[in-house]
């Protein structure tokens, strides 16, 4: 099974995430989200990491924090995170992030993510498969 894809969206990209559970298209949706920053995300191995925690109302609303989140940290912290181990109870996430500094990246480099989207936002399971999908604004 493949982890992530991602589509096309009019002048934005659309993420979506594939994974056994729940927990796991979360992480897969955040892989495709920094592969549209760094086409060879797969290939990076974290040399830092750190624990972070968002909730929402529903399952919809906590893909598009959780993937906000990130986005924040990785520009806070001139990072590209490219591993995610989460943890989601009901509305609530954490996740123990792995990435490393841009300054490291060596390679070519895609177009910057500004922000997740609640268009096309779906989070559910499909033929034993859950998926964690919207549209990013680049």
């Amino acid at each position: 099974m493949k982890r992530f894809e991602l589509f096309e969206h009019g002048a934005d990209i659309g993420v979506r995430g594939l994974g056994k559970t729940l927990s796991q298209a979360f992480e897969n949706a955040a892989l495709a989200m920094f592969s549209i920053e760094v086409p060879y995300i797969k290939n990076i191995v974290a040399t830092c990491f750190w624990q972070f925690s968002c909730e929402s109302y529903d399952q919809e609303g906590l893909l598009t924090a959780w993937l906000n989140t990130l986005i924040s940290y990785a520009d806070l912290y001139r990072a590209v995170f490219c591993s995610f181990d989460v943890t989601i109870e009901d509305c609530s996430l954490t996740a123990r992030v792995g990435g490393v500094p841009l300054n490291d990246l060596q390679g070519e480099k895609g177009v910057e993510v500004k922000g997740a989207t609640f268009t096309e936002l779906y989070v559910g399971r499909r033929d034993g498969i859950w998926i964690a999908q919207c549209v990013v604004d680049v």
